[in-house]
């Protein structure tokens, strides 16, 4: 998490937007006093409840359950940004981001549990891919996803720490920051982007 305030979100609504937007997320744990780093998909619930799930085997997964802590974090939009962009002396290169950082105890869930949110993970990503008709948990062997079941184990994290940064160049000046945004979009750059970095205020 970048130290400087200027950049900190703390809007709790923004923050659940951009996880929803970025459900791809790094969780980290320590496990026999190393730390460890996973790729999962993360649904966030109304009240800021983050569910996930990893193999039992995965040394992640361990560390979680002993500590019953995590952190997440979720990456957004991002690119290089050239210090030729500003226009200005003595500026050197950076770069731009939207990130989330979620940490807090986490509990586990029992069988019944991961079933659910297997379902619902599902069932979020499937709606996506409309019009083709939703893949369910009802189309596997009853006897094959309770044994795929229970090689995993979900967990659910309540923030105790929940916030973001949103590193836009907004420690520059208004036509500073608008022309590195134009020129990051007239590279080819990332353009959501380039386009809050044009429109800030």
């Amino acid at each position: 998490m970048h130290p400087a305030p200027i950049f900190l979100e703390t809007d709790q609504a923004l923050l659940l937007e951009r996880v929803g937007d970025w459900p791809f997320a790094l969780v980290v744990a320590v496990h026999e006093g190393r730390p460890r780093a996973v790729h999962t998909p993360v649904l966030a619930g109304a009240d800021g409840s983050l569910r996930f799930h990893l193999a039992k085997s995965n040394p992640a997964a361990r560390g979680i359950t002993q500590s019953r802590h995590a952190l997440i974090v979720f990456s957004g939009p991002h690119d290089y940004i050239s210090p030729d962009w500003y226009g200005i002396d003595n500026q050197v290169p950076t770069w731009n981001y939207l990130s989330v950082e979620a940490e807090g105890p986490v509990s586990l869930g029992d069988h019944k549990a991961a079933e659910a949110f297997l379902g619902d993970l599902s069932g979020h990503f499937e709606r996506g891919l409309a019009p083709k008709p939703a893949w369910t948990m009802e189309k596997m062997d009853r006897a094959a996803l309770d044994r795929m079941i229970a090689a995993i184990q979900t967990f659910t994290l309540t923030p105790e720490r929940f916030e973001g940064i949103t590193k836009i160049s907004q420690n520059k000046p208004e036509d500073v920051r608008q022309r590195a945004g134009q020129a990051l979009k007239a590279a080819n750059g990332d353009p959501t982007l380039a386009s809050m970095m044009e429109r800030q205020t």
